[in-house]
C-alpha cells in the first residue's frame, strides 16, 4: 500500500467516526438513546409515536394490489434465508475454529429492535422483523466471507468492485506475488488477533 492509499484510507476512518457523532447528535435530537443496548425515548415521545400509528385495515386499504399479491413471495425467502444462516453458523463453527480465525458474533450483526416502536403496526412490524433479519443475515455472512478470503486469498481483484467489504482495502495488489508470499502469515497473524481486545461499548 503506498503512503496515499494509507493516507486516503486513515481519512475514511476518520469521516466514519465524524459520522458517527453526528449519527449520535441527532438521536438526541429525536429524543432516543441506547442503554444496555436498550432503546430509551423521551418521556411523551412514545405517547406522540403512538398517535402515528396507522391500523392494520387502513395500511391494507392503503397498500397496491401488486404489494398484496407478491407479499408471499417476499416471506418465502426466510425459508433459504434461514438455510443459509444455519449453514454459515456452522461453517465458521467448525473451521474458523480449527484455523484459529475468531468467530463472528452473529447478534453483532442481527438486531431485532424496530418492532418496540409504537408507530408501527403490527403488518409494519413484520416487514420490519423480516428486513432486519435478512439485511443482518447478508451483513452477517459477508464478515465471515471477508475473515475466509483475508486467510486465504488477500488480493485485490485486477477489476473494479462495487463497495468491498472493509478489510479489502488492506489486501495485496493484484500481480503483487512477492508482497503475496511475504505478507499472507501477517494477514493470518492479524485476523487471529484482531477481536481479542474487548470491543467498545456502542
Amino acid at each position: 500500500m503506498t503512503q496515499r492509499m494509507h493516507d486516503l484510507a486513515g481519512e475514511i476512518v476518520r469521516l466514519q467516526g465524524e459520522l458517527d457523532r453526528e449519527i449520535e447528535r441527532r438521536r438526541k435530537d429525536l429524543g432516543w438513546k441506547v442503554r444496555a443496548r436498550l432503546v430509551e425515548f423521551e418521556r411523551g415521545i412514545a405517547i406522540e409515536h403512538r398517535k402515528l400509528r396507522m391500523g392494520v385495515a387502513t395500511f391494507l386499504s392503503r397498500s397496491s394490489i401488486g404489494t398484496i399479491v407478491t407479499s408471499p413471495i417476499i416471506y418465502s425467502l426466510i425459508i433459504p434465508l434461514a438455510i443459509v444462516d444455519i449453514w454459515v453458523s456452522l461453517y465458521q463453527a467448525v473451521c474458523f475454529r480449527a484455523y484459529g480465525i475468531p468467530r463472528v458474533r452473529r447478534g453483532d450483526y442481527i438486531v431485532f429492535d424496530r418492532q418496540h416502536l409504537a408507530y408501527l403496526n403490527a403488518i409494519e412490524v413484520l416487514n420490519c422483523l423480516f428486513c432486519g433479519y435478512a439485511n443482518g443475515l447478508v451483513a452477517y455472512v459477508r464478515e465471515v466471507s471477508s475473515r475466509t478470503e483475508q486467510y486465504w486469498c488477500p488480493i485485490k481483484h485486477a477489476l473494479r468492485i462495487s463497495d468491498p467489504h472493509r478489510r479489502y482495502r488492506q489486501f495485496v495488489e493484484y500481480g503483487d506475488a512477492e508482497g503475496y508470499r511475504e505478507r499472507l502469515a501477517a494477514f493470518r497473524e492479524a485476523l487471529r488477533t484482531e477481536n481479542l481486545a474487548p470491543d467498545p461499548e456502542p
